[in-house]
């Protein structure tokens, strides 16, 4: 038996009542098998009168009663079982908090706790109840088998431990394989969990694709390995039933001669032949069921190893300290930046009554940095996806040097932007990796600059492993203001990139972070169009004009250097009122 297993069913008062009235009903039914045997032969000998037909009906009812009972408490018993380990993985992550576990993705953790352990029915319900009629009635049969004929006694007895033998060798392998599938199924739900979440993220540096080929690859090795459980199994229950055929062979060939020859009694080989198959059906019915219960037992280490594991370190080496840093170089001059103009655009989604944006008109300049800046639901975010091509206008048009985005490559048009969300999505992989995410060719060096540049190269060094450390699933192991420059960092290692987009970078970052994604932001920058979601006063300080969005209008239009057209003075107390909504929210760095 599972030895964690067995403590928790241990610790449930419930769940051992449960297991001793699964196990009683088990081992009784198999050792009724013995009467029935007794009085199937004599009736057929003549042995027994008629009558005996009503003993052998009771009996007959009696252990399908006792299968019922049987079938009834096991079920219990895996829910009793199932329901204490779900609650006790939810204590466990709930403990942990958002650092969660190091290498435990959540689609695997969801895995785990749903289909993973609905695998322990066949353990629970199974397996367990079939090692108790193991234990019990090929003995009782041997037993029996001794006292009715010697010789059939003694073959059964040196055929016996085969089954066991061959279930134990085939059995090794199952395991291995099992875990092998489970491992593979858990990996794609953890993977596939995290490319959904951050497909906004792979759209924009348009990777999207080859994360489809990715999760297909994952899919595939899931596959491959299913089938070669599915093998795995077949062949097991074949050698088992040839074994134990085999055996019941060598007992029924003699028992078929001497009857013939006279030197034994119908009586007693009926009872020998009725027998014998039941001494080798309780060792097949385990073997098989094991095999069954494999994933099951697979979940369960896995689950074992979430509830007795150390939550993961937060990797936080402290604010890299912005003074410093004495040296930065500039991004590598970039394409031409392009003017980018809305046309009269009206946005609207499904479900929504109010558009989100309104006959928006509105002109970024080649090389011009513009600050969005209003309430939280205003429509600015849109406005950027809009640019990203991510939704599409409902009324007017989004121009790009001219050229309607609808007639434009996206994938083109894409690899000429740097995007760094409000929320910047890390994958579960390296620093590293995630910094050359829009740059898969990016060499080690090129990383290291493009960190260096957005003030991220000395918290990264400090890290265990430097750019070769996992991050963890969504950057769990590393602070806000962390995260915010390592996305930063995505955006420097695409030097050719024209259009800078940018959703409140310093949104929930203290001061000295802040100072740092601002600086760094500066320098990502120069020599770009730049479109800036903002709410704090230092990211709006970047911007030569600031756009005051509400409502899905634009209501407020100002140039800060005093240059372009009239624009409509911002109320400035107002507007500082509003930016500063969500400047008493100080995450973590």
């Amino acid at each position: 038996m599972h030895k964690d297993l067995l403590r928790l069913m241990r610790a449930e008062q419930s769940v051992r009542r449960h297991l001793a009235v699964t196990f009683a009903a088990a081992m009784a039914a198999g050792l009724l098998v013995l009467a029935q045997a007794e009085l199937l032969a004599g009736v057929l000998s003549g042995r027994f009168t008629t009558v005996a037909l009503a003993g052998l009906a009771a009996v007959v009812g009696l252990r399908a009663l006792l299968g019922w009972t049987q079938g009834i408490f096991a079920g219990r018993t895996a829910t009793g079982v199932k329901s204490a380990l779900r609650h006790r993985l939810l204590a466990r992550l709930q403990e942990l908090g958002p650092a969660r576990l190091a290498g435990h993705r959540s689609g695997e953790l969801v895995t785990l706790t749903g289909r993973g352990l609905d695998r322990l029915d066949a353990y629970l319900t199974g397996y367990l109840p079939s090692i108790a009629v193991a234990a019990v009635v090929p003995l009782a049969v041997l037993v029996r088998l001794f006292a009715a004929d010697l010789a059939s006694a003694a073959i059964v007895l040196v055929t016996l431990p085969l089954i066991p033998l061959f279930g134990a060798l085939v059995g090794m392998t199952t395991k291995a394989v099992t875990e092998q599938q489970f491992r593979a199924l858990s990996r794609l739900g953890g993977h596939f969990l995290d490319v959904v979440r951050g497909l906004p993220t792979l759209r924009a540096f348009g990777r999207a694709r080859y994360q489809a080929t990715v999760i297909q690859q994952v899919a595939d090795a899931h596959r491959a390995t299913t089938m070669r459980t599915l093998r795995v199994a077949f062949l097991s229950s074949l050698v088992l039933e040839l074994c134990a055929s085999l055996s019941l062979a060598l007992v029924a060939v003699p028992i078929g001669l001497r009857l013939l020859g006279g030197s034994l009694d119908l009586s007693t080989a009926l009872l020998v032949l009725l027998l014998a198959p039941e001494a080798y059906l309780p060792l097949r019915a385990m073997g098989t069921r094991f095999h069954a219960s494999m994933e099951g037992v697979a979940a369960a280490d896995a689950a074992f190893a979430v509830l007795d594991a150390e939550p993961a370190t937060v990797l936080d080496a402290g604010p890299a300290a912005v003074g410093a840093v004495t040296s930065r170089k500039r991004p590598p001059e970039s394409v031409e930046a392009p003017e980018i103009r809305l046309e009269d655009v009206t946005v609207r989604y499904p479900g929504r009554d109010d558009p989100a944006l309104e006959h928006v008109s509105l002109t970024i300049e080649p090389g011009e940095r513009v600050a969005l800046v209003g309430e939280s639901g205003g429509g600015k975010s849109t406005l950027l996806h809009l640019i990203l091509g991510f939704v599409q206008p409902s009324e007017g048009r989004v121009l790009v040097d001219g050229t309607d985005l609808r007639d434009l490559d996206l994938d083109a048009w894409r690899d000429r932007l740097a995007f760094v969300p409000q929320r910047p999505h890390l994958f579960a992989t390296s620093v590293a990796g995630n910094i050359r995410l829009g740059a898969p060719s990016a060499s080690l060096e090129q990383v290291r600059r493009a960190a260096a540049a957005a003030y991220a190269d000395d918290f990264i060094q400090a890290l265990p492993d430097g750019y070769d450390t996992a991050v963890g699933e969504r950057g769990a192991n590393l602070s806000a203001g962390q995260r915010q420059r390592v996305a930063l960092a995505r955006a420097f290692c695409r030097p050719d990139t024209s259009v800078l987009l940018l959703d409140e970078p310093t949104a929930r970052l203290d001061g000295r972070s802040e100072a740092a994604v601002v600086t760094a932001t500066a320098d990502l920058a120069r020599d770009r169009t730049a479109i800036i979601v903002a709410h704090r006063p230092a990211m709006i300080d970047l911007a030569d004009r600031v756009v005051r969005i509400h409502e899905g209008r634009v209501i407020a239009d100002r140039s800060r250097l005093g240059t372009g057209t009239a624009h409509t003075d911002l109320d400035t107390s107002t507007t500082r009122t509003d930016l500063d909504t969500n400047t008493a929210m100080r995450g973590e760095r």
